[in-house]
């Protein structure tokens, strides 16, 4: 059974592997409008955000270290929430654009990285279904083909057995219908008697 193909638009094959620059690149730009209002140099903003990323932090840690080896999708949001708090903190209280486009680059490169990891699971997991979908096709496929060729050797059977009792009845009634045709005269010189049919014909 063919399976339809789907052609994906570009725009949703590239949109994953864009996504952490475009989140660190939000956060970056958030900062740095938060700057513009009034958290330069604040240091009560700057301790608020310090506090926030420090709890994402340990929330990732007790989540990562949680029994049967934790939860790793709620610990690598928790420490992206740490990282995205930390950027949008240095952004917002510093007033030049060096640190926080330094912090931006390694966010994002972490960011990536860890996007990376996810990416090669999802990839071999794909493969393996697309993998184990082939062979079930492939098994299939040879099943369907077994008993198409049993179906077809089953009905050359019934055509043959079918044409061979046409062919006898045929003889038979060609037999019966022989001038001089004796039965009896068969049976005594010892031959086999076939089989008497009857016809009926129309007066």
């Amino acid at each position: 059974m063919n399976e339809p193909l789907v052609q994906h638009h570009w725009a949703a094959l590239a949109a994953p592997k864009a996504a952490p620059a475009f989140a660190t690149s939000t956060v970056l730009i958030l900062g740095r409008i938060w700057n513009a209002n009034g958290a330069e140099h604040s240091v009560g903003n700057a301790a608020l955000m310090i506090v926030l990323a420090a709890g994402a932090a340990t929330a990732g840690a007790f989540a990562a270290g949680g029994r049967g080896g934790g939860d790793g999708v709620l610990a690598a949001t928790a420490f992206a929430t740490s990282g995205g708090l930390a950027l949008a903190g240095v952004a917002g209280y510093s007033d030049g654009w060096s640190l926080p486009i330094l912090l931006w680059a390694v966010a994002t490169a972490v960011a990536y990285g860890i996007a990376a990891r996810h990416w090669r699971t999802d990839r071999r997991a794909t493969l393996t279904h697309d993998r184990q979908s082939s062979v079930r096709r492939e098994e299939h496929g040879h099943i369907e083909r077994v008993e198409a060729l049993r179906a077809g050797a089953q009905i050359e059977v019934a055509r043959s057995g079918a044409a061979y009792a046409e062919q006898l009845a045929t003889a038979l009634i060609t037999r019966a219908a022989l001038p001089g045709y004796d039965p009896a005269a068969l049976t005594r010189a010892g031959l086999p008697e076939l089989p008497v049919v009857e016809l009926s014909r129309e007066k």
